[in-house]
C-alpha cells in the first residue's frame, strides 16, 4: 500500500514513463514497441484506493516499434488506423489494493473505436522527491489482450504454417508520475 501522503492528483510524465506492447512476429521472436503519452492524470487516495484514478491518452500517430516501414503499417487501417482513431485510451472504473504494493486496476480500453474492460495488476515501485523537489511515484506491470477484440484483424499467412503476427499483445506499463496537488 502506498503512504498516505501521496494521497493527490498527479500528472504522468511521458519523458519517464513507457507505455509498450510487445508482440510474437513470424511465431519465433517478439516485436517490441512504445507509443507515447497525449496526456495521462491519476488521483491516489492512499486510505481508500478504490477512489482513485487513472486517466490516459496515447498519440498512435507516434508508435515506435524501430522500423519506420512497420511503423508507418501499424498507424494505416490494417491495424491502429490513427487518421480515424489517433488516441488510444484508459479510463478506469475501479482500483483494488491486493496486498503489500500490488493493486488490480479495472477500466474502459479503447482501441480503433472499440471499448474494452479489462483489469491488470499494477505494482506500486516507490517514491522519491526529485531535483526539482517534485514528490514522484512509480508504478510498473502488465498484461495480455487479444488484438481481434478490439478490430485489429490484419495477418499473414507463413508458408511454414501458422501467422505472421500472434493475436495475443501484452501491455506493458512503466510509469513515473509527478504530484501536482494535495488531496
Amino acid at each position: 500500500m502506498f503512504p498516505s501522503r501521496l494521497t493527490g492528483a498527479y500528472t504522468i510524465d511521458p519523458a519517464h514513463s513507457r507505455f509498450g506492447f510487445v508482440a510474437r512476429h513470424a511465431m519465433v521472436t517478439k516485436v517490441r514497441g512504445s507509443i507515447p503519452v497525449h496526456e495521462a492524470t491519476t488521483s491516489l487516495d492512499a486510505t481508500n484506493p478504490a477512489a482513485s484514478t487513472v486517466h490516459v491518452v496515447l498519440d498512435v500517430a507516434g508508435i515506435q516499434t524501430g522500423s519506420q516501414i512497420r511503423d508507418g503499417h501499424l498507424r494505416t487501417g490494417d491495424f491502429l488506423d490513427a487518421a480515424t482513431h489517433p488516441h488510444i485510451t484508459f479510463d478506469s472504473t475501479a482500483v483494488k489494493h491486493v496486498d503489500g504494493d500490488g493493486f488490480e486496476v479495472t477500466g474502459q480500453l479503447t482501441i480503433r473505436g472499440v471499448t474494452r474492460q479489462i483489469t491488470f495488476p499494477l505494482e506500486y515501485t516507490g517514491t522519491a522527491v526529485d531535483a526539482q523537489g517534485l514528490t514522484r511515484v512509480g508504478f510498473e506491470g502488465s498484461t495480455v489482450i487479444n488484438r481481434k477484440d478490439f478490430g485489429i484483424t490484419y495477418n499473414a499467412a507463413l508458408e511454414t504454417g501458422g501467422v505472421m503476427i500472434s493475436d495475443k499483445i501484452t501491455l506493458e506499463f512503466d510509469l513515473s508520475a509527478v504530484k501536482t496537488t494535495q488531496a
